[in-house]
């Protein structure tokens, strides 16, 4: 097996290796990445979920932009939230009005789940990368 062309974001490798896992990996011409949460810089939640779900999408962000991709490269989403009926429109208005950009929009799936270790809301990517040359 080849070796795996892993994606760390800069500033959080050290996050990554405590968990013992990668952030993202590119592989065939797409970006697949890692459910990210709002986790602070030390991995502890942002405690208000519309600033949870922001600093998902910027962490998100900060892996897209180390492969060379932005939001509008991302083909599929899925979204996991605890407590979906409670929390759902809430986060969908800050990801449509703050992240989603303009149509066409990429693929999306949003699953309820019950633990996602102290956070409300998890978003997974997968992003195609850029042409060479």
């Amino acid at each position: 097996m080849a070796k795996r062309d892993v994606v760390f974001p800069a500033g959080r490798q050290a996050l990554y290796e405590l968990n013992r896992y990668s952030p993202a990996i590119r592989s065939h011409g797409f970006q697949f990445v890692s459910g990210q949460v709002g986790s602070r810089e030390d991995g502890s939640p942002e405690p208000q979920l519309e600033a949870q779900v922001r600093r998902a999408f910027d962490n998100l962000n900060a892996i897209l932009k180390e492969a060379g991709c932005t939001f509008d490269d991302v083909v599929d989403v899925t979204l996991f939230m605890v407590d979906p009926e409670a929390i759902f429109e809430r986060a969908w208005k800050v990801v449509l009005s703050e992240y989603w950009g303009e149509a066409p929009h990429p693929t999306v799936t949003a699953v309820g789940v019950t633990w996602l270790y102290g956070f409300q809301f998890e978003v997974k990517v997968i992003a195609r990368l850029p042409e060479a040359g």
